[in-house]
């Protein structure tokens, strides 16, 4: 794979970490020595990753992480924790990629927690349903609201090229946000699988680029079996995203509180009142210094050297 591909590839990961920007459930990995560190969840033994050719089908490992964010859902505004987005990508020979999450799910991230909490998301009220949950307010655990990231589909139109530039969409990603209080139960949700948020991330700014070789056990070796770019210096952003309604807000999920949410929260929110920024990402792409050479085992080859840099 041309050095081109392989930076594309990379730079439009980064735009995948704006998935886990609110935050998802944590989820282990290995610890992996030296250069394969930040590959930890790399789902190297996936049947599809496994099956890289290194002629048709071309396996890497990336990974893509920010210290934090702000994304903005109608007149809500959620500062965002630490993320990690972990992946394999596989690249055809037309030029398209096929991303595979871990079996755990690509996102891991702390969670985040909704300022003002119940107390601002629909207290206070003068509808009685709604008084008096907000009456039962008396402590912070009562009145926290943890907000979490879910993805509900597959994404889609994913640009290569857009990855190296600034300013153009590099993926369509659908995702549901679930807020989580004691008081409004478990299944409370902006967006749903059938009326998703879709996010179109974009670069801020064209990012920083550098290359380096590894051995396959992750020790630093200037002509290794293996190569680490990075993409660093960049955030991104979204403002073209549309926002449902809340639904399953309330006791058994039944959405008794779907309206107060809404009411105080401006719900639905239009494109262009919404806005993602995820700052300061830093991502990797591992690959083989020359996939053809293991060709038609350039998977398997990949997955024993990820194995060989397990502690």
């Amino acid at each position: 794979m041309s050095t081109l591909r392989r930076l594309t590839v990379l730079s439009a990961a980064a735009a995948l970490a704006t998935i886990a920007s609110i935050g998802t459930s944590t989820a282990a990995g290995s610890q992996l020595n030296g250069r394969w560190a930040p590959f930890g969840r790399c789902p190297v033994d996936n049947p599809a990753m496994l099956a890289a050719d290194g002629i048709n089908d071309q396996a890497t490992c990336i990974s893509s992480s920010s210290a934090s964010g702000v994304i903005k859902i109608g007149s809500s505004v959620v500062p965002t924790g630490k993320t990690d987005l972990q992946a394999g990508v596989i690249t055809h020979a037309d030029g398209t990629n096929t991303v595979i999450a871990p079996a755990e799910g690509a996102l891991v991230a702390d969670p985040a927690d909704l300022p003002g909490g119940l107390l601002g998301l629909m207290c206070p009220s003068s509808v009685p349903v709604v008084s008096a949950v907000c009456g039962q307010i008396t402590n912070s655990t009562l009145n926290r609201i943890v907000a979490t990231v879910e993805p509900v589909g597959t994404p889609r139109d994913f640009a290569l090229f857009a990855g190296l530039g600034e300013k153009q969409p590099i993926i369509s990603i659908p995702v549901r946000i679930h807020l989580e209080n004691p008081l409004i139960g478990g299944n409370c949700y902006i967006g749903t699988k059938s009326s998703p948020i879709v996010l179109h991330p974009q670069n801020q700014s064209v990012p920083d680029i550098a290359a380096e070789s590894f051995a396959a056990d992750g020790t630093a070796a200037d002509t290794g079996e293996m190569a680490r770019l990075a993409a660093t210096g960049a955030g991104q952003e979204d403002t073209t995203f549309a926002a449902p309604g809340a639904s399953g807000c309330g006791p058994l999920g039944l959405g008794a509180f779907n309206w107060a949410v809404n009411l105080k929260s401006d719900l639905p929110a239009a494109s262009g009142t919404n806005a993602l920024t995820l700052h300061n990402a830093s991502t990797y792409l591992a690959t083989l210094t020359d996939p053809g050479s293991t060709a038609p085992n350039q998977g398997k080859t990949f997955s024993q050297y990820w194995h060989s840099a397990v502690k």
